[in-house]
């Protein structure tokens, strides 16, 4: 009787993986590297820090460094250190001018961009114009930028919304350093529409970040070659949100901090999957997520 040969056991078939690319321009900005640089130096001479907010809207690059002496408070009032920060998003000058009354020492991180922003809105309010800033009333860019703008200055993403107040003869528009170049051209146009007939001079600033803007622009032609698109960065950071919703209409779009937040579920049947990441995003949150996504199964 002739032995029954054993058939080989299939081998199982290994899930495919995804190509994971990186957009050409991605993560920490010139701003928010000189800021983190600024205070780590200044961490390592003193024992304690206090922020006045976040130095940076990134919850990993906080807890950094709070593991470095530096503290983050919402009022000066609470400010235990004799030492404060003025964070990358600036202040307005009243908050400037009691921080010099209480004689504290001051460590200023504000981004040279937004510097320039404010310097802009401080010259067209000294040139007798109305300002309105073109960006997010509650975020502490805008705080500061109201501030340096006078007592007339608005805040809003609204073009509508001027169409109901009394707009003064001369009238001077710039945005939030970190807005889209799309949304403040349209929201210009608006403007022109609605305001142009009762003002008699017009004036805009383009005080737009460059690195915003070339983040951006790398992030929508990612994804438009890409299945899906990865967004690094803090929920509350403004850039980061601009990138995925510049992403959102033209793939399907995911905003995370870290890798640990990566379901498998987006990743079924995806062949190219696109990588972005905010200005204050760290090179590390980055490289996790690329790694993490190179590893799972898209099948």
């Amino acid at each position: 009787m002739t032995p029954t040969s054993k058939l080989p056991k299939p081998r199982p078939q290994s899930m495919p993986e995804a190509e994971v690319e990186k957009a050409r321009a991605l993560g920490f900005c010139f701003g928010v590297r000189r800021a983190i640089k600024i205070i780590e130096k200044a961490a390592k001479g003193h024992h304690r820090i206090a922020t006045l907010g976040p130095i940076v809207h990134n919850r990993l690059v906080v807890a950094k460094l709070a593991d470095m002496g530096v503290e983050v408070v919402d009022d000066l009032a609470r400010a235990k250190s004799g030492i404060v920060a003025i964070t990358s998003h600036g202040v307005p000058p009243e908050l400037l001018e009691q921080i010099q009354m209480r004689q504290i020492e001051v460590i200023d991180t504000t981004c040279p961009t937004v510097r320039s922003a404010q310097k802009a809105a401080r010259k067209l309010a000294g040139g007798g114009f109305g300002v309105v800033i073109f960006g997010e009333a509650n975020h502490p860019e805008v705080k500061g930028l109201l501030g340096w703008a006078g007592d007339k200055a608005i805040a809003t993403m609204d073009g509508e919304e001027l169409a109901k107040l009394s707009l003064p003869r001369k009238l001077g528009i710039l945005s939030q350093t970190t807005q889209s170049r799309a949304q403040f051209t349209r929201f210009i146009n608006k403007v022109v529409d609605i305001a142009l007939p009762n003002i008699q001079e017009l004036r805009i600033i383009n005080t737009l970040c460059q690195e915003t803007q070339k983040r951006q622009e790398a992030a929508v032609e990612l994804a438009q070659k890409s299945d899906l698109m990865i967004v690094v960065g803090g929920l509350n950071s403004a850039n980061t949100k601009r990138l995925a919703e510049v992403c959102a209409p033209i793939v399907a779009t995911h905003l995370i901090e870290t890798a640990a937040e990566i379901e498998t579920v987006w990743l079924r049947g995806k062949k190219h999957i696109g990588v972005t990441a905010g200005a204050s995003a760290p090179d590390e949150a980055i490289e996790e997520v690329v790694t993490k996504l190179e590893t799972l199964p898209t099948g």
